[in-house]
């Protein structure tokens, strides 16, 4: 909009031409626009922003030594109407002219400083210098409408003068003095730690000398008890296969034996039945032949006596024949009966008697056979296991001999522990052996018969 100016965030606006607040010669805008009107008004534009003054000044100090001391002023215009105005008043023409003018004001108050410290309280207490020269320049600063942010002293030099040298000399001595106390301490305690590592790697290889010439006598004599105890696992494995083997052939003898027996039993139960059934047929055949014959030899008299007398006689042998057809047909009847048993009932019989003698004795020979496998089963496992326990203390003895292993009690810890290789081993024998003989009792026979004493 014409005549509407607004300043930068960083600058104060000055609008000449009208009185301003508290009788300010102009009116001072910050932070906002403002209307200024053509031909009557005027603005201008004053920077807020910080500035830099560097100011390198020979002083001399309360000693008569001349010192160059370079130091840094960071400074702007304050941020209230006042310092506003009065910066505006005498640097709006010449904003440059700041920097010229605070870098000589902080100059003379830095010579006046100076004078009044020595060389040490100047080199050792910078911050009180800054401080009194802060204070000193205060009030004219405030008098121009600016305000310092910083001031710094970057350096002092005493212009090859030797006297700040000169002044660090005793400190620098003591302090090399002291780097070679802690030097030669320090070169002291390598050495002395150099002989102990030395002592204590010496005292390391002898006793791990002893160790070894311990251990390789150690281990040759569990190589030496392991071979024994293998020679003796060995012999015990041949004893327990000598008992199976004895063991085996008797329960094989008791086992042929029975089933010869129950045999022999069968055949003399079959030739009995046999016997019987051919002496029934003969009894028999021979009973029937008589009956054949008086039967006939009644029909032949009845018929002969029927041949001579009269119907009433021939009716009369015709009833007598009939009654003799009669008896001997129930004679037959018996006759047929009795041979029926001979031929089917008795061979039955001693079929049956024989089918549950040879039952009793696949029984038994069942019963024989699951005690001789349990029995078997015992023995093997005892045999392969005394025939595996040389080879496990052969191979716990070399795989001792072999390993790097540091023993701390001497013989007495390698013995040892051969000892619970050895016992676990025979551990594990004695735990499979209990649990097969502790195991399941054998079936009874799928025929439901008594087994055989």
């Amino acid at each position: 909009m014409l005549g509407y100016k607004v300043p930068e965030p960083d600058e104060a606006m000055l609008v000449s031409g009208g009185k301003g607040a508290n009788g300010a010669p102009f009116r001072v805008v910050t932070g906002h626009g403002a209307f200024v009107v053509p031909f009557f008004r005027k603005a201008r534009f004053l920077s807020l922003s910080m500035a830099e003054s560097e100011v390198t000044e020979a002083c001399v100090t309360r000693q008569g030594i001349s010192l160059n001391v370079r130091a840094v002023i960071a400074f702007k215009v304050g941020n209230d109407t006042e310092s506003i105005v009065n910066a505006g008043q005498r640097f709006l023409s010449d904003q440059n002219q700041m920097a010229v003018l605070v870098g000589r004001i902080f100059a003379g108050h830095l010579r006046s400083i100076v004078g009044s410290m020595t060389v040490e309280e100047i080199v050792t207490e910078r911050q009180r210098l800054a401080e009194g020269i802060l204070d000193g320049s205060k009030e004219e600063m405030a008098k121009i409408g600016l305000t310092v942010d910083s001031f710094q002293i970057q350096s002092i030099d005493d212009m090859k003068l030797g006297y700040i040298t000169a002044m660090a000399a005793p400190h620098n001595a003591a302090i090399q003095r002291q780097a070679q106390i802690a030097q030669s301490q320090a070169d002291m305690a390598s050495a002395e730690a150099q002989q102990q590592s030395a002592r204590a790697q010496a005292q390391y290889v002898r006793e791990t000398t002893i160790v070894q010439a311990q251990l390789a006598a150690e281990v040759s004599a569990a190589k030496a008890k392991a071979d024994q105890d293998a020679a003796e696992a060995e012999q015990t494995a041949a004893r327990a296969k000598a008992e199976f083997q004895r063991q085996t052939n008797v329960v094989q003898a008791q086992y042929d034996s029975e089933v010869l027996i129950a045999k022999a039993k069968a055949a003399q139960l079959a030739a009995a039945a046999e016997q019987e059934s051919q002496r029934a047929q003969t009894e028999f055949n021979r009973h029937t032949a008589v009956v054949r014959a008086k039967a006939k030899a009644e029909v032949d008299r009845a018929e002969s006596e029927a041949s001579q007398s009269g119907p009433l006689a021939q009716a009369t042998a015709q009833r007598e024949v009939l009654a003799a057809q009669t008896e001997l047909a129930t004679r037959n009847g018996d006759l047929r009966q009795q041979q029926l048993v001979a031929e089917v009932v008795k061979p039955a019989e001693a079929e049956a008697e024989r089918v549950r003698i040879l039952a009793q004795a696949d029984a038994e020979k069942t019963r024989i056979l699951a005690e001789a496998a349990a029995s078997n089963n015992r023995v093997s496992l005892d045999q392969l296991l005394i025939e595996q326990l040389p080879q496990i203390v052969r191979e716990a003895a070399q795989g001792l001999s072999r390993a790097n292993v540091t023993v701390l009690n001497g013989s007495e810890g390698l013995g040892e522990l051969a000892t619970g290789l050895v016992g676990q081993g025979m551990t594990i024998f004695d735990t499979i052996r209990r649990g097969l003989t502790t195991g399941p009792p054998p079936a009874p026979p799928a025929d439901g018969h008594k087994q055989l004493d």
